[in-house]
């Protein structure tokens, strides 16, 4: 009898005690309030950064180009290398100025060689006319002393103005041979600079930022067949939104990052600012520099610049993911007795390390919560709040 009363209410019990288990599970699951990470307000250094976005550019470049026209033979470099002021880029055509170098020389040295036989014929010319103007003077003393006959001495007399005569012909092709000799020389001096034309070489020290012309192509005077750029005058080129350029000038450090290198944080600083607006964007340029010149620049690649504007020690500062905004007011959720309330805050200095200075409206001993953004969104003055490690 005894054990039919126990199995009569045996079921019973058993769906009490799980409908109560049931019941503690929920609450303890669904009911209970949401857990948050609880935090409090701390000292630490924070900087303030301005962002910017851009390319990195050279400032200076520089356009590689022959002095005259012809066709590439050679070419001793391509875009990506490191080239050093004077070195050989590339090699024009230079049959047709060798030949005038040549020719040139000839010349000159037909020339030099007719001078040195105009000289010779002066000097026979002078020797001559010493002769004659001697033999001039006798005669006329004998003339004149009638011991020769007038007729002859005037005979003396035309050959030394004969002479006269042949000594500055000889002058006059001497000057001329030596005026042949130095036109020879100007020409061939053309024509050797002409030749030398045919090799460029590299302006300065420098990376080739792109060849713009290969071999066989006929360069024209002036067209650009390398392009270079000194590492030393690498920059990027940042636009930066007007309003937050208080506190930005020459010299501010920056962090520079790359496209190609995101995580990687290259010291920089401000080099220089335009002193006209985009008034579209209402942006301003912004140019900063590396600190240390770089080799593996690329021109034209993205970039991010964060410029230190301010810094500060020791401020009272919460992670960045604790400050919401209520409209145009942003404020903190602080627990106060397990419960939320919101809580109006003034924001300095915000890090893009996760920190932001509180300038009003906390103590360093209230507790605020912190938890994902879409359980945040769901934050209500009041709301019940479990705070966790």
């Amino acid at each position: 009898m005894k054990r039919a009363f126990v199995g009569k209410w045996k079921k019973p019990l058993l769906w009490t005690a799980g409908i109560a288990v049931a019941v503690v599970v929920l609450k303890l699951t669904l009911l209970a309030p949401p857990q948050v990470k609880g935090v409090r307000p701390a000292a630490r250094d924070l900087v303030a950064e301005v962002y910017g976005n851009g390319t990195v550019e050279a400032k200076v470049m520089v356009a590689v180009a022959p002095k005259i026209n012809g066709r590439i033979v050679a070419l001793f470099a391509d875009q990506g290398d490191t080239v050093r002021r004077g070195q050989l880029l590339a090699r024009l055509d230079n049959r047709e100025f060798s030949e005038q170098v040549r020719q040139s020389e000839a010349m000159v040295q037909r020339a030099r060689a007719t001078g040195n036989l105009e000289k010779a014929n002066l000097e026979k010319a002078r020797a001559t006319l010493a002769l004659a103007e001697r033999n001039a003077q006798r005669y006329r003393s004998l003339a004149e002393k009638n011991l020769v006959s007038r007729q002859e001495a005037e005979q003396y007399e035309t050959a030394c103005l004969v002479a006269r005569e042949e000594v500055a012909r000889a002058v006059a092709a001497v000057e001329a041979a030596c005026q042949e000799t130095a036109t020879g020389s100007a020409g061939k001096e053309v024509a050797r600079s002409r030749l030398a034309d045919t090799e460029i070489y590299a302006p300065q020290d420098g990376i080739i930022v792109s060849r713009d012309l290969e071999h066989g192509a006929v360069a024209a005077s002036g067209q650009s067949i390398f392009t270079m750029a000194d590492p030393a005058t690498v920059w990027v080129k940042a636009n930066v939104d007007e309003s937050l350029l208080a506190g930005i000038g020459v010299g501010k450090p920056a962090q520079i990052s790359l496209r190609s290198a995101q995580q990687v944080a290259i010291p920089g600083h401000v080099a220089r600012l335009a002193r006209q607006s985009d008034r579209v964007t209402e942006e301003l340029e912004v140019d900063v520099a590396f600190d240390k010149p770089r080799k593996d620049f690329r021109i034209g690649e993205q970039a991010d610049v964060y410029i230190t504007a301010a810094a500060k020690r020791g401020v009272l500062a919460l992670p960045s993911a604790a400050v919401v905004s209520r409209g145009a007011q942003r404020g903190v959720w602080v627990v106060v007795d397990g419960r939320l309330a919101f809580r109006p805050v003034e924001i300095g200095i915000e890090e893009r390390n996760g920190f932001s200075e509180i300038r009003k409206g906390l103590a360093a001993t209230d507790l605020v919560a912190v938890a994902p953004p879409e359980a945040m969104a769901r934050f209500r003055d009041g709301k019940r709040v479990r705070v966790g490690s």
